[in-house]
């Protein structure tokens, strides 16, 4: 389990680098997918809650301490994600399409309506989405539309996916 969350931690970090420094200059409008988002999705979902709470505090941690978020933002947010994709593990059969577009996307919706509770109760210091918004909107479709990409990918890195055990 360490060197799942260990790996998973490093993929989520690098990714959020990618997409903060090259996936930025490359879409012509300022949203950009949340590819580190998606990865902790799948990381949680394959492995379960406490893989998926770990993967999201450390990663979390490590993106406050890397963005200008007020310390514990993003742990906050990708820790409650992680637990909860984690509790729904071996809920529904992971399929190639559907489910982790659905997974994504009710992640990104989740991420939005924490941001814009905390917004609520600190206006000054935490950023929040418009709901419904461009902004938005943009985002979590490119989160939908990439999902099935990400977690075909994900899948490649066996050390991801747990083993099945033999039934006797």
């Amino acid at each position: 389990m360490a060197k799942k969350i260990i790996l998973g931690t490093v993929f989520i970090v690098i990714a959020a680098l990618l997409q903060s420094t090259v996936i930025s200059r490359l879409t012509p409008i300022r949203v950009v997918p949340d590819i580190a988002l998606c990865i902790l999705v799948f990381i949680a979902y394959t492995n379960g809650a406490m893989t998926g709470q770990l993967t999201g505090f450390f990663s979390g941690i490590l993106l406050d301490f890397l963005s200008f978020a007020p310390l514990g933002l993003n742990t906050f947010i990708r820790t409650l994600v992680g637990a909860i994709t984690g509790f729904i593990k071996d809920t529904f059969f992971l399929d190639t399409f559907f489910l982790p577009m659905a997974l994504c996307a009710g992640a990104t919706i989740f991420k939005a309506m924490c941001l814009f509770l905390l917004h609520l109760i600190f206006p000054e210091t935490v950023p929040s989405y418009t709901l419904l918004g461009f902004t938005f909107l943009i985002e979590l479709g490119m989160n939908t539309l990439l999902a099935p990409a990400i977690f075909a990918f994900l899948r490649l890195f066996k050390f991801f996916v747990p083993r099945q055990r033999e039934e006797s």
